[in-house]
């Protein structure tokens, strides 16, 4: 399955990825953006166990990111479970030598009209750290609403920070 908008391309992600996303992955200011489960240094073998534990997933769920035919970042959309069923969590990260180029906005709406196609959901939601501004616009042009700040949600780094929680709900972009 390949979802395409010009020049980018979501595909599901393979096991001969884990190289390329060991280097692009390896950065401490992707790392600070991200949940702690997301290691820093991060190592070839922590991508191939990323691999491992997403590959067998079905419905596709995580995504290749390419731009111009080479792997940038990835997307993931992960349906939640229980009263939660209809609702689909979105995680994302781009290799810094990529930001500021529109590409994961463009990506992230390929994501939304998947999850909303194929994944029964109709809710997708995300909470970002509040000092991370740029992912807040990616979200805000994809159509996401901000539904609530919760204060002080975060530890990360050693420092508290907000988190900010988006949403968007199906036939409301």
């Amino acid at each position: 399955m390949y979802l395409q908008d010009d020049n980018i391309i979501l595909r599901p992600l393979r096991l001969d990825d884990a190289s390329r996303l060991a280097l692009l992955a390896n950065n401490k200011k992707i790392a600070d953006n991200l949940r702690d489960r997301f290691p820093h240094p991060y190592t070839l073998q922590d991508a191939k166990d990323f691999l491992a534990m997403n590959l067998p997933l079905k419905p596709v769920q995580l995504f290749a990111i390419e731009y111009n035919g080479v792997h940038v970042g990835n997307v993931g959309v992960h349906p939640m479970d229980d009263v939660y069923r209809k609702s689909a969590e979105i995680g994302y990260f781009l290799g810094e030598e990529y930001w500021n180029k529109g590409i994961m906005s463009r990506a992230v709406k390929l994501a939304i009209d998947y999850a909303f196609a194929e994944l029964d959901v109709v809710r997708i939601f995300t909470g970002i750290f509040d000092f991370n501004t740029a992912s807040g616009r990616v979200l805000e042009k994809c159509g996401f609403k901000k539904e609530a700040v919760f204060e002080k949600a975060v530890f990360k780094n050693g420092n508290f920070y907000d988190e900010i929680r988006y949403a968007i709900i199906k036939n409301s972009k």
